[in-house]
């Protein structure tokens, strides 16, 4: 097994790396620029700009991958609502650039992707349901799916999560867990969200299903999210309790009031069971993760 990771500099990545390190998988994390994982061994690493149809062809050549773990994306909403021609290249163009690679190498080309796919009516989402994106950002993960759903490749998976957490190396964007505790530490007032509705996921359990899927020779979209849904407000409520944190800075608004470039889903959700049973995934729960942020 020879894994390409792409996106090795973002905290998905980072895990991912860190798991093929102590399960002896040989793998190449790839991001644009230098190396900014210190865990990451610099003989592990290459430059590539997932845009750059040579460059991803070359990689392709030299590494040979037998499996292709695609992290790297545009994941801020609102940007991709003003920038949608940069969006399209990014999650659109270059998923098809490392997909055609990967038909051609007959590599397993696995996707991420994201709950906001969903339109956010119904929740409690399974595989099966259908998607219905809201913003250019959501679009743009349809789009990427579809590409891999429509390409007549038998070898790949399509991973779906919800709001990654956790902490890692020289990170280019902090997450709303590490957001939330050190605002809350710190005594700011926090005006947050109390009528959106989210799994949060520990980007360690992402990071084992994704490699999970690819050991046990899986293919099909799996969504792998952390095991409870609920309001954004009573996440942050989750973190102060946790750290014995004073509440009364914590202000409730309505996401309306925020007038954000880019909808959201009101609530998504995952059903895990196919994760659970094909996979044996054991999410953690928020408490359970905090101790290990402490």
């Amino acid at each position: 097994m020879r894994v390409l990771i792409t996106g090795s500099n973002g905290l998905l990545g980072q895990k991912i790396v860190k798991l093929c390190i102590e399960r002896s998988i040989d793998f190449i994390a790839t991001s644009k620029g230098e190396n900014r994982n210190p865990d990451c061994p610099n003989n592990k690493y290459l430059s590539l700009d997932i845009t750059n149809a040579l460059e991803v062809s070359n990689i392709f050549q030299f590494y040979y991958p037998t499996d292709v773990i695609h992290t790297a994306a545009i994941t801020n909403v609102d940007y991709c609502e003003d920038h949608i021609e940069e969006c399209e290249t990014v999650n659109v163009t270059a998923t098809l650039l490392l997909l055609n690679a990967s038909i051609q190498y007959k590599s397993h080309f696995q996707l991420l992707s994201t709950d906001f796919v969903f339109d956010g009516v119904k929740g409690n989402y399974s595989e099966t349901d259908k998607v219905n994106p809201l913003s250019v950002y959501a679009k743009s993960k349809v789009d990427g799916e579809n590409l891999v759903l429509n390409s007549g490749h038998q070898n790949w998976s399509i991973v779906r999560t919800i709001i990654v957490y956790g902490e890692g190396n020289n990170l280019s964007r902090s997450n709303i867990v590490l957001w939330a505790k050190e605002a809350l530490q710190s005594g700011k007032e926090l005006t947050i969200v109390d009528d959106q509705f989210r799994a949060p996921t520990w980007a360690d359990d992402l990071a084992w299903g994704c490699i999970e899927i690819i050991v046990r020779e899986k293919v099909g979209i799996f969504h792998i999210s952390g095991p409870e849904t609920m309001s954004v407000i009573d996440l942050v409520y989750r973190i102060a309790d946790f750290y014995n944190l004073p509440k009364e800075q914590v202000k409730a608004i309505k996401s309306d009031t925020l007038k954000q470039a880019a909808a959201r889903p009101p609530k998504t959700g995952f059903d895990l069971t196919k994760a659970y049973t094909e996979l044996n995934y054991k999410p953690k729960k928020i408490e359970d993760t905090l101790i290990e942020l402490s």
